[in-house]
């Protein structure tokens, strides 16, 4: 007895909403490797965004390691544009807030010209996310000593924004890459509710680290408080996706917060 084969469907021969990537996002990391940074970025940008990684070697969260690091980031920039990437970010919130807002915008403005691209950092996507929210007073949790704390909180102050309250788990660099992500997931949690609990008045909540495991800690801290909840990865994929524009055809999931679903806005 011979089969007949059933022709294909019409519906299963139509390709995927997305074969390619339509945006590529240049991404220097301050360490050699990269792991939950790409983990969290593929989970929370829409389908068809890139992340295009290179990295610097960062030792330790202080001024003397960020300026030993500066010539390979003119080198990170340099690989970059040779891609076809759409952007450039530097990660690594204690880069900038030692660096000091002056200097570090001056920074990416020299990497721009360098590029030929535009050029961001995770603070001043941090920044011009709360601006866009109209948060000017802010709680802030995070797994940094106390002099990086102060660092970011002088950077936030001068583009005007205050902050209220914080609550650290102070760890060195070398702590943070071995950090367990559940464990770091339940930190955020801990830390994210302490910071807003001590500060009623807080507009939003900002929980800086590109190695924070705290992307799933968001919609929870959001629901229960009814602030935004802004990570390095949402704040630099919501520049992005504006920086898109029309292109930006794919919305993000509003699973992961206020942060993406407004980027558009």
């Amino acid at each position: 007895m011979t089969h007949t084969p059933v022709p294909a469907s019409p519906a299963s021969l139509q390709p995927p909403a997305v074969v390619a990537p339509w945006y590529q996002l240049g991404y220097i990391i301050p360490h050699r490797h990269t792991d939950l940074d790409g983990y969290q970025f593929y989970r929370v940008a829409p389908e068809g965004m890139m992340l295009v990684t290179t990295g610097l070697d960062l030792a330790e969260y202080s001024l003397a390691a960020v300026e030993s690091q500066l010539q390979a980031f003119h080198g990170c920039v340099d690989l970059l544009a040779k891609k076809p990437v759409d952007r450039i970010a530097l990660s690594g919130v204690p880069v900038a807030s030692v660096l000091g807002r002056t200097r570090m915008r001056a920074l990416l403005a020299e990497a721009s010209d360098r590029s030929g691209l535009a050029c961001d950092t995770d603070l001043e996507a941090h920044v011009a996310t709360l601006q866009r929210l109209g948060a000017e007073r802010i709680a802030l949790a995070s797994r940094w000593p106390d002099a990086v704390n102060a660092a970011l909180t002088a950077y936030l102050a001068e583009a005007g924004i205050r902050v209220l309250a914080c609550r650290s788990r102070s760890r060195n660099l070398a702590q943070n890459k071995a950090a367990s992500a559940l464990a770091d997931h339940e930190l955020a949690i801990e830390l994210g509710s302490q910071a807003l609990e001590a500060a009623p008045d807080a507009q939003a909540l900002l929980m800086p680290g590109g190695l924070w495991f705290a992307i799933h800690a968001v919609p929870v801290l959001e629901a229960k408080y009814g602030r935004p909840v802004l990570l390095n990865i949402l704040s630099t994929t919501a520049g992005a996706l504006r920086a898109a524009g029309p292109r930006a055809a794919i919305s993000p999931d509003p699973r992961w917060g206020r942060v993406l679903t407004t980027a558009l806005d």
